[in-house]
């Protein structure tokens, strides 16, 4: 299933740089965080969070781990109470849930498989009947699965990369939207591969592409009512489905090849989110946030 070969060049051609974590693989996507050697970092300790988001709600998918968690703790400090909407990963939606409540706001935690448009419409019944309004989503979540080759990508892995992680985020705006008010928000997580392509990730490369799109589009349609669209592009960050998705020894150099020589951690994409989330970002919107490691992306 994995393109092991593949890689042998990379890896050996990274010997001479940092061995940032052991090997180790995932069998199942999205991949369990609390399985990962070493954890990532979701939360900056000193973060100290002005009431930014108070008196707000916020969805945010894949929200039980990685960046999703990050943001997720992040929102919390900021005042904001969170639905966190996640796959199966029980264990780790239970430790985002925790976090946040111990931060002193209220999180639901929904787990479901958002490649069904039922899915969204059930979120939404749910986080309107335990908060009352909608404020912010953050279309998350997302798979990849990597391939030597075009011909490799099946029919099945086309139509499951596609509709977890582009079709998903229409589901889930258009369940949202309605109960949007002027001042709301939306945002999208699309990636480095947007914009430099990935030989290795060609259907996932082509999803965060046409999230791109969907931000640019979606913002201009929303305009009139007051509602900002904007998308995070996220370079290589030490998520659950980095060992869910590549083989063992790819992880001892994941992320060296970026400027800054190093993969990202969780809590250094959250801010990104606060901003676009908040108020301090009022005048922004169809834009992406470039959060890569020094890479130099054409926008």
């Amino acid at each position: 299933m994995y393109p092991k070969y593949c890689y042998y060049s990379k890896v050996t051609k990274c010997q001479s740089q940092p061995i940032v974590f052991p090997a180790q693989h995932q069998d199942v996507q999205p991949g369990l965080e609390y399985l990962m050697d070493p954890l990532p970092i979701a939360e900056n300790p000193e973060y100290r969070g002005s009431g930014k988001l108070a008196g707000k709600v916020a969805i945010i998918t894949g929200g039980d781990s990685g960046i999703g968690r990050a943001a997720a703790i992040a929102f919390a400090k900021e005042g904001a109470n969170v639905v966190i909407v996640y796959l199966y990963e029980h264990r780790d939606a239970e430790y985002t849930k925790r976090r946040i409540e111990e931060l002193g706001q209220q999180c639901l935690a929904i787990a479901g498989d958002l490649r069904s448009p039922l899915v969204s419409q059930e979120v939404v019944r749910r986080t309107l009947k335990g908060f009352g309004q909608i404020d912010i989503l953050v279309n998350n979540h997302g798979v990849q699965f990597p391939q030597c080759s075009i011909l490799e990508i099946t029919d099945a892995q086309l139509e499951d990369t596609f509709r977890t992680n582009i079709f998903a985020f229409f589901y889930m705006t258009k369940a949202v939207l309605p109960h949007m008010a002027r001042g709301s928000c939306i945002i999208n997580t699309t990636s480095v591969t947007a914009y430099e392509g990935n030989r290795y990730l060609i259907d996932y490369s082509a999803t965060k592409g046409a999230i791109v799109a969907f931000t640019r589009s979606l913002s201009l349609s929303l305009a009139d009512a007051g509602i900002r669209v904007n998308a995070v592009a996220p370079g290589p960050i030490w998520t659950p489905l980095q060992p869910a998705s590549w083989p063992a020894e790819y992880i001892t150099t994941f992320g060296t090849d970026t400027p800054m020589k190093r993969p990202g951690q969780p809590f250094e994409l959250a801010p990104a989110y606060v901003y676009l989330a908040s108020q301090d970002s009022g005048y922004v919107s169809g834009q992406v946030l470039h959060v890569n490691g020094g890479t130099i992306t054409s926008t």
